[in-house]
């Protein structure tokens, strides 16, 4: 589905691409950033005692554990 207009993705982009590569690289931090809190905050209300070590690893399985193999994930969850 696409709903924005030809000319107003093509402004977006302009105004996207005006910008340095700097404050392009600070608003991709603070849009990690952001998904990352909102995905802590899912984690935390389903399973409100999860410790540090818990919620790193169910982190780890939210962002990436489709990119890796099962044996994969089980390494690096064990090492977290």
């Amino acid at each position: 589905m696409k709903d924005t207009s030809d000319e107003i993705e093509s402004y977006y982009r302009r105004k996207l691409l005006a910008r340095t590569g700097e404050e392009r690289l600070l608003m991709g931090d603070s849009m990690y950033a952001t998904a990352r809190q909102l995905v802590l905050a899912s984690i935390n209300k389903k399973n409100s005692e999860s410790g540090a070590v818990e919620l790193k690893r169910a982190l780890f399985l939210r962002f990436y554990g489709n990119d890796f193999t099962s044996e994969e994930c089980r390494k690096i969850l064990s090492a977290l």
